[in-house]
C-alpha cells in the first residue's frame, strides 16, 4: 500500500470513529429527553393533583357561603378541577319568570408537549360572563404560591360579583 492510500484508510477510521460517537451521543440524548419528558410528566401530575385539590376546596367554600350551589368534580380529558353552578328562579309581577344560571369552573388542563402547566378558569352571574382566564407557567419555573393565590383570587372574585348580583 502507498502512502497516500494509507493516509486515506486512517482518515476513513477516523471518520467512522466520529460517526459512530455522533450517533451514541445522540442516541444518549434522546434518552435523556425521553427521561426529561417522564420527569416533566410526573412534575405535572404532582402540581395538578396539589392545585385540583386547592380548586375544590376554594370552591367549595364559595358553594357553602351561597347556599343553592351544587360543587362538582372535574376529572377527564378536558382537565381536573372542580365547578359550581346553580339556577335561579325569579318570579316578578310586571317582568312573569325569569331564570338566570351561574357558574364557575377552574381547572388544570392535561400535560401537554408545551410542557407547561395551564390553569383556566371561567365565571358567569346571572347568565353574563364576567370572566374568560388562562394564567400558566412552564413546569420547570413552577411557582404552586402564585397558582394557589390565583385560585383563591379568582374563587374571590366570582363571589364579589355574585353577591353584587344577587343583593
Amino acid at each position: 500500500m502507498n502512502k497516500s492510500s494509507m493516509d486515506f484508510q486512517q482518515r476513513l477510521k477516523k471518520a467512522v470513529e466520529r460517526g459512530q460517537r455522533a450517533g451514541d451521543a445522540r442516541a444518549q440524548a434522546e434518552r435523556r429527553k425521553a427521561l426529561n419528558e417522564k420527569e416533566l410528566q410526573l412534575l405535572h401530575t404532582q402540581h395538578r393533583l396539589t392545585l385540583s385539590e386547592r380548586i375544590e376546596r376554594s370552591l367549595g367554600q364559595v358553594a357553602d357561603q351561597f347556599p343553592g350551589f351544587q360543587l362538582e368534580t372535574i376529572v377527564g380529558e378536558k382537565g381536573w378541577g372542580a365547578v359550581i353552578s346553580r339556577d335561579d328562579l325569579r318570579v316578578r309581577r310586571a317582568a312573569g319568570r325569569t331564570t338566570s344560571f351561574s357558574r364557575l369552573e377552574m381547572i388544570v388542563r392535561p400535560f401537554s408537549s408545551t410542557h407547561i402547566l395551564d390553569l383556566t378558569g371561567k365565571g358567569t352571574v346571572a347568565n353574563r360572563e364576567v370572566f374568560n382566564r388562562s394564567q400558566y407557567q412552564r413546569l420547570e419555573e413552577i411557582d404552586e404560591t402564585f397558582f394557589n393565590e390565583t385560585i383563591d383570587n379568582w374563587a374571590l372574585e366570582f363571589a364579589e360579583l355574585y353577591a353584587a348580583k344577587n343583593a
